[in-house]
């Protein structure tokens, strides 16, 4: 869905949420996040661990090294601190992968990390 596309929707019923594909380096749905923040409509990123790809990416796992958390929890937890419409929805295997995707909420990014994951698209 595009912006344009949720503002001709939007004249003809309410929209809770959209999902469109958005991670740390696919942000081609910015212009559609930020009408979604205006109307305060959740949006629900998928891929958003880039269908794997960011649990293994560099700077990820820098940061994650830091914060002594996996590389996936904090692509999760950039997502979080990037909008407070942004639920993200990652698909687990197993009851231990989604407990390490729900500690995600718990991370708590700096400045200096928001700057160089924002660096990533």
């Amino acid at each position: 869905m595009t912006a344009e596309q949720l503002e001709a929707v939007r004249e003809l019923t309410d929209i809770e949420s959209v999902q469109n594909r958005y991670n740390l380096t696919d942000r081609a749905s910015d212009p559609l996040l930020k009408l979604c923040e205006a109307h305060g409509i959740a949006f629900l990123p998928w891929f958003p661990l880039g269908n794997g790809s960011l649990t293994t990416d560099r700077v990820c796992a820098d940061i994650a090294a830091a914060h002594g958390v996996p590389p996936g929890q904090i692509a999760l937890a950039w997502l979080l601190h990037r909008s407070p419409v942004l639920c993200p929805t990652p698909g687990t295997g197993s009851l231990a992968h989604l407990e390490e995707n729900l500690d995600a909420a718990v991370v708590r990014l700096g400045e200096g990390d928001m700057s160089r994951l924002d660096a990533l698209s």
